[in-house]
């Protein structure tokens, strides 16, 4: 693979990471183990693996000059995802003692940043105490991959599955050093539109802080720890709320968080009354197979989440209008598209507002929605099959929680993280989700 310059975004999360605050996503994936060994194999194999899978040998290096190979234009202050020489898989690979808890361990790990100055990604194996299980805790910087590309890395090391080809990627156009004169007229139009879409969007961002009243309970001073829970549920009974009350399964399952947080913040003597926090739910903008452009392309939406709402069918509804409006407006308008405006800022501009816009996140949402997608094949590791998995978000700077889901083999799977001093009863939490989950089901369907 050759070296190639991070898209705007990726820099953007490059830069806003502190040690405190590590930009990494995760997903705990756990097998059933015929043998006690099983873990140490599947690390082995793991390891052995990881040597050919390219994008696993990418570093990221800061580019203050842009190299002609490369073919962009020029980017001062920017940085370079490349080749890193020297690779050694075992630097990434990890084999733990046998574990108690698995997600007591993920907490543990997801808290540590990964080494900026190698390939920036891990592979955490976990055996468990008993010898019927192992884990495996896939940690990505979001610089190197967002949750689809993570996908498509962590399934290289996994046991091959018989796919289809993929499709042939279009090279990329070459570009002169400056524009031809035809196409000047176009990219001036180009250029107002998108300049009239970053001055929405930042209007809206703007508007959408000056009604704040951040959850206490979702916002706090962060202390840099971490703790994970992992809730699974029926996706059959998702459907059927879904067929019943119409919407989307997504909106099912925003529901589900929203009637969890209130349970939790009522047993907790927080109070749900009144409270309404703003949820950022990102958005994709890359199709699976697109090839252009290469790093991450993410919008969202932004929605208030109706915790104080004591009826689990109204709480529904009125989840699912919050995203028909968003969706109506389409994911390049409103505040929670603020991430397209990395797109707008000079390289040099991430690198030194990184800090300044990782502290104004909390200013922005409160808590973090996001769901990360798998295949519907089951996938396998050394022969055993993956029987859950949990994904985990990025906790940002000021936050106490974040909420990440994926359907997989006819079950859902919420993955949360939180900051460990500021949520302690996170297990409370996860069984709030799964209360929630079955009165929804009696109410709406069944």
């Amino acid at each position: 693979m050759t070296a190639d310059l991070l898209a705007p975004l990726d820099l953007a999360f490059w830069n806003i990471e502190t040690p405190e605050h590590p930009m990494h996503l995760a997903a705990l994936g756990i097998f059933p183990a015929r043998s006690p060994t099983a873990g140490a194999h599947a690390a082995d194999l793991l390891a052995a693996r990881a040597a050919g899978v390219p994008g696993l040998r990418m570093r990221i290096r800061d580019a203050w000059q842009v190299p002609l190979a490369l073919r962009q234009p020029f980017s001062f202050g920017g940085a370079t995802r490349e080749p890193a020489p020297g690779f050694d898989p075992l630097d990434h690979v990890h084999l733990h003692a046998p574990a108690g808890d698995f997600h007591t361990d993920a907490g543990r790990l997801m808290r540590r940043p990964l080494d900026r100055d190698r390939p920036p990604w891990e592979a955490h194996v976990l055996p468990g105490g008993d010898g019927t299980s192992f884990a495996v805790l896939f940690k990505f910087h979001h610089a190197l991959a967002d949750g689809l590309r993570a996908l498509g890395l962590a399934a290289a090391v996994l046991d091959p599955m018989d796919q289809p080809a993929p499709r042939p990627r279009p090279e990329p156009p070459r570009r002169g050093p400056l524009p031809g004169v035809r196409a000047l007229p176009a990219l001036l139009r180009d250029a107002l539109a998108d300049a009239g879409r970053a001055l929405d969007i930042g209007a809206s961002v703007a508007l959408s802080t000056l009604d704040a009243r951040p959850c206490a309970a979702l916002t706090a001073d962060s202390s840099g720890t971490r703790r994970t829970a992992g809730v699974a549920l029926d996706l059959d009974d998702v459907h059927r709320v879904r067929k019943a009350e119409g919407g989307t399964v997504n909106d099912v399952l925003i529901a589900v968080v929203a009637g969890a947080l209130r349970r939790w913040l009522d047993e907790r003597g927080d109070g749900s009354e009144g409270v309404a926090p703003r949820a950022l739910i990102p958005v994709s903008q890359r199709r699976p197979r697109s090839a252009h452009p290469r790093g991450n392309r993410l919008s969202g939406y932004l929605i208030r989440l109706p915790v104080g709402d004591p009826d689990p069918r109204s709480r529904l509804g009125a989840v699912r209008t919050a995203m028909d409006r968003n969706k109506d407006a389409g994911p390049a308008r409103g505040a929670g598209a603020v991430a397209l405006l990395a797109d707008h800022v000079p390289a040099l501009g991430h690198r030194l507002g990184g800090p300044l816009a990782g502290q104004a996140a909390r200013l922005w949402f409160d808590i973090l929605v996001t769901s990360v997608p798998l295949p519907s094949l089951g996938l396998r590791l050394a022969g055993h099959p993956l029987a859950e998995v949990y994904p985990f978000a990025p906790l940002a700077r000021g936050h106490s929680l974040a909420v990440a889901v994926s359907t997989y083999r006819g079950r859902v799977h919420y993955g949360l993280v939180a900051d460990a001093r500021a949520v302690p009863d996170l297990d409370r939490l996860a069984a709030a989700v799964t209360e929630e989950a079955a009165a929804l089901t009696a109410v709406c369907g069944g």
